[in-house]
């Protein structure tokens, strides 16, 4: 594929949406969430709210990037979804996960209502007017139960009587900002802007860049740790016993550093500050400079305090949300080396992370770029990540013709 020609980019995009569309739309309602190698649909009950909020996300960007109505009426079933099933009047918050219908487990996760923000965004900014309403009622649920001020940050989770939690997390938050940045897009009102500014210089800029235990003492490259206490202090042993968890994983993820410098990337075109550029440059280079495996290429999930590798294993997110980063660094900065990243990642991504005949990519692979399973798309993929970095990635490129 030549990776500089947006007709390929395009392709693959539709290629990758042909992996899911139709077989994963449930007619019942929602979509299905589980898909092995071939497209086999594995467990037909299980829901998970990140999926159902992302699938709203990847059918909402295909009709708008290419003129699809009919796939608007995949992203309204997967609202439908989202505020008749996921949404629970009783205690006004969206259900973690639900099985056959139930709700199985009623946390309130900050992080699930982050993407439910994403999946009103980009349904309304792709046309669908209703989305509109719930927009702004999420928004307002959230900076409700989770935002707090005096931090400039969000609170995690809480339990279904929103009682929060005392943990505090990143993750969260960098997709929040994300959320806001797609809400300010779609609707044009300046507060949503203004919020993603705030959480990216909380946690870009902050104290909490700095090691408690010794206040002087800059974090690794500067990175952006995962995980805290109530008062915002890193907390440095939280899943330290369990690294791979799918949410909160321990140590510096190579993958979080980069996604956050291509929302700093974002946010400057919406609202150049001069700190965003070079803190964008500085958390790419130095977060793959490190990550990239020495022998089998491809960037690894986790770093350790030292910046050493200590989880080698490939994710896909990790390497689309990088790919696009750089290329979006190329376009901003005409520097050769961001455009050599670029390359190398989508090499190494054709050469191992796509399923070139039965389409989309692969989730996982060892760290010597071998497949675990044939589990392709369990509950969070739904390659929202590799389209949407196909998105950005076209994008990046007309702005580079435009200037040519």
């Amino acid at each position: 594929m030549d990776v500089y020609d947006i007709a390929s980019l395009e392709a693959h995009v539709r290629k990758t949406m042909a992996f899911y569309h139709p077989r994963a739309i449930d007619p019942q309602g929602g979509f299905f969430h589980y898909l092995r190698d071939d497209g086999e649909i594995y467990d037909r009950r299980h829901r998970h709210l990140v999926s159902s909020a992302r699938y709203v996300f990847t059918y909402a960007r295909y009709a708008e990037h290419f003129q699809r109505p009919e796939y608007l009426e995949g992203a309204r079933h997967a609202l439908h979804f989202l505020e008749q099933v996921h949404f629970q009047p009783d205690y006004q918050g969206y259900a973690w996960t639900l099985d056959d219908g139930r709700v199985e487990d009623d946390t309130n996760h900050c992080y699930g209502l982050a993407f439910v923000l994403l999946a009103h965004a980009t349904a309304l900014k792709a046309g669908i007017e209703e989305a509109r309403q719930g927009l702004y009622r999420v928004h307002d649920l959230q900076t409700r139960r989770f935002w707090e001020a005096q931090w400039q940050r969000y609170a995690d989770e809480a339990d279904r009587h929103w009682r929060v939690s005392d943990y505090r997390g990143q993750n969260a938050n960098m997709h929040s900002c994300e959320a806001l940045i797609a809400a300010y897009d779609a609707t044009g009102d300046r507060d949503f802007l203004e919020r993603a500014l705030q959480l990216a210089r909380a946690f870009c800029l902050a104290p909490s860049q700095y090691d408690p235990a010794s206040s002087d003492k800059p974090e690794q490259g500067g990175w952006i740790w995962e995980h805290y206490d109530r008062q915002w202090r890193r907390d440095l042993d939280y899943h330290r016993d369990n690294p791979r968890h799918l949410f909160r994983p321990w140590g510096y993820q190579v993958g979080h550093q980069t996604e956050w410098a291509k929302l700093l990337l974002l946010l400057e075109r919406r609202s150049p500050e001069a700190w965003l550029l070079p803190t964008a440059s500085r958390l790419f280079l130095t977060s793959v400079e490190a990550g990239w495996h020495p022998e089998h290429g491809g960037l690894v999930y986790g770093l350790d305090l030292e910046g050493n590798i200590f989880d080698a294993d490939k994710y896909f997110w990790v390497q689309a949300e990088s790919l696009a980063c750089a290329a979006m660094l190329g376009q901003r900065t005409a520097e050769p080396e961001y455009w050599q990243w670029y390359e190398r990642l989508w090499a190494f991504c054709w050469q191992h992370m796509i399923d070139h005949h039965h389409g989309a990519w692969y989730r996982i692979l060892t760290p010597d770029n071998r497949r675990y399973s044939d589990e392709k798309s369990p509950a969070g993929k739904v390659d929202y990540h590799t389209m949407g970095a196909c998105y950005d990635v076209i994008a990046t490129l007309r702005n580079v013709s435009s200037v040519q």
